[in-house]
């Protein structure tokens, strides 16, 4: 039995992205441990147990950082609405969130189940925060899966950089740079042949079961802002892509291995993730600018193209049980 440590800031794609963590029968999902973003903590942490609710789950569920290490929390109620689920007006869960800080409940889950993977769905200030206080977290991951960047694409939130960095940049590159087996998906997997178009939506929908009628009705307003942001029509559903990765990692198709850095400085290009896809960080002309990188040994395996058909059918699966 596979452990999943899922860390989440949840909105409507999160909760799809849960609901197939807690369906998959050889994965125990041993925590949900929560971090402001798309949301305030509260929503967020309230949305995590109505989730796992609508699962049949008792998972524990962590409250953890309430803001970024260093910046104003900016929510993205404008495309996961104001409650994060599409303001559908759910009920409130009928338990409550641990006593336990979600910082100490990845540090105690990582040694009491060494090979974890962690599957980040969110802001890293959860994750950045536990490694400041334990840094020997990271070699007790056994995979890390981390649903954020741009690498070879527009942003989503700016023309430069993904939202879950953008949030908190300065905990992404604290990540990064922690040794941690990270395996990025990044935005751009979820597009293209893995938004779900009408008819997709609708055979969904066909399976009757509670989870899949809370998956697409929670998305509603998610795609809407989806073609409002792109111009594209159908149901983007990014943290799915990355939870289908931690689930399978062939969904991945072509992967690669590089430095990778993360902007802190910038106001033009806050949080944007650079790849030294050539391999030139390095290089003379390159090393001063990358030297924190380099020395921290700021690597990842970057997921480049994805078996989106695949994907929707481990997605349909999921929300038919």
């Amino acid at each position: 039995m596979r452990r999943f440590l899922i860390d989440t800031d949840t909105a409507s794609d999160d909760a799809v992205a849960i609901l197939m963590a807690l369906a998959a029968p050889d994965v125990r999902v041993c925590a949900l441990t929560i971090v402001a973003g798309n949301v305030g903590l509260e929503q967020a942490t309230r949305n995590a147990l109505y989730t796992a609710e609508i699962a049949g789950s008792d998972v524990p569920v962590f409250k953890g950082a309430s803001a970024p290490l260093m910046r104003v929390h900016e929510d993205a109620h404008w495309f996961h609405g104001r409650d994060g689920l599409g303001d559908q007006n759910y009920p409130p869960p009928r338990r409550g969130a641990e006593r336990e800080h979600a910082v100490d409940a990845i540090i105690r889950l990582a040694y009491a189940e060494p090979g974890l993977t962690l599957v980040t769905l969110g802001p890293l200030t959860n994750i950045a925060l536990a490694l400041a206080r334990d840094p020997g977290i990271a070699a007790k991951i056994g995979r890390c899966v981390v649903m954020g960047g741009a690498p070879c694409c527009e942003g989503n939130v700016t023309p430069a950089a993904e939202y879950n960095i953008w949030v908190d940049p300065e905990a992404a590159r604290m990540t990064f740079r922690s040794r941690l087996p990270i395996e990025m998906v990044g935005w751009h997997v979820s597009r293209g042949a893995s938004v779900l178009g009408e008819a997709e939506i609708a055979e969904i929908l066909a399976l009757g079961t509670a989870k899949a009628r809370f998956a697409i009705e929670c998305n509603g307003r998610a795609k809407q802002a989806y073609f409002v942001q792109t111009g594209e029509a159908g149901l983007s559903l990014a943290d799915p892509t990355a939870m289908a990765v931690a689930l399978d990692r062939a969904v991945g198709l072509s992967w690669s291995r590089h430095t990778i850095e993360i902007e802190c400085a910038s106001e033009l290009t806050r949080g944007m993730t650079i790849v030294d896809r050539l391999n030139v960080a390095a290089d003379d002309n390159n090393r001063r600018a990358w030297r924190g990188a380099l020395k921290a040994g700021a690597k990842a395996d970057i997921c480049w193209t994805f078996d989106s058909a695949a994907f929707k059918a481990m997605l349909k699966r999921a929300l038919a049980e």
